[in-house]
């Protein structure tokens, strides 16, 4: 039996449990906000469960092994993987590989959307603000997302 969506969420929460994210917020929020934002978009619950784990491996709150061996579909595992950033890989290398995994670019569209939004944004410092703003338009530019 696959986790539900409450499981994997309650995993994800408690793997982020004590992060924050730049703005000094709890991490879990942020993933609440991308998870939302995939159901809002009309993701499917694979894409749901990838979004409450999308930064997971990347932040060491879980590890590979984990996501290999948990009880997560195919298509949400290889999503997370997708979604995944790999130390010193260029954003062209990381949105190609979100465009050729089915359900990845629709969950990295909600998290650019949440990471971009001009009300965390503004409690940033203006050069990390900025260096953030032309990191998020080029990765929605290279995946083809229109602002």
């Amino acid at each position: 039996m696959t986790l539900t969506p409450e499981e994997v969420e309650t995993i994800a929460r408690s793997a982020h449990e004590g992060q924050t994210d730049k703005s000094g917020r709890p991490y879990a929020e942020h993933l609440a906000a991308v998870a939302e934002g995939v159901r809002a978009r009309g993701g499917d619950e694979h894409q749901i469960a990838a979004a409450w784990l999308h930064d997971a491996i990347e932040d060491d709150a879980l590890t590979g092994r984990w996501l290999q061996e948990a009880d997560l579909s195919r298509r949400t595992k290889d999503i997370v993987l997708a979604l995944t950033k790999r130390p010193g890989e260029p954003p062209e290398e990381y949105a190609a590989r979100i465009l050729a995994t089915p359900g990845a670019r629709l969950v990295k569209e909600s998290d650019l959307a949440h990471n971009a939004d001009p009300a965390r944004l503004a409690i940033l410092d203006e050069p990390t603000r900025l260096r953030l703003t032309e990191k998020y338009a080029r990765m929605r530019a290279l995946l083809g997302l229109e602002r």
